[in-house]
């Protein structure tokens, strides 16, 4: 079966499995996906991102952060997807849209790839606003 938003896809199963506070989670490999997943372990949302093979295909497995070894807290609150198939979101450098007033990250494809809405302001790009991640 076709997926019409793989992005969309992914967001899901991350937020679901935090949600049930599982340890981590699998998701089918794409090199979209890998980029939101490195941004998301860069900026600390995440504990670890590892390329697994399945057969002919490749998964990701993500682990996912919790603060309290009893997983009571969870360090990724929400995601959201805000560029959808039927309405594409776009912004300037200027126009990139805050989260939470700064304290959240929107993830922005670029020219210069999948990045953070900080660094799009840095480096004076636009591109497609992803997601929402507080």
């Amino acid at each position: 079966m076709t997926m019409s938003d793989p992005v969309a896809d992914m967001l899901t199963r991350i937020r679901n499995a935090n949600t049930a506070k599982h340890d981590d989670v699998i998701i089918p490999g794409s090199k979209m996906k890998k980029a939101i997943a490195d941004i998301l372990l860069d900026e600390g949302y995440i504990k670890g991102v590892e390329v697994v093979s399945n057969g002919n295909f490749e998964d990701i497995k993500i682990t996912l952060k919790y603060s309290n070894k009893d997983k009571s807290e969870r360090v990724l609150t929400g995601l959201k997807k805000i560029s959808k198939p039927g309405l594409r979101v776009h912004a300037s450098a200027t126009d990139m849209p805050y989260v939470l007033g700064g304290l959240g990250i929107a993830i922005v494809s670029t020219n210069k790839g999948i990045i953070t809405d900080k660094e799009a302001r840095k480096q004076n790009v636009g591109g497609e606003v992803l997601a929402f991640v507080w």
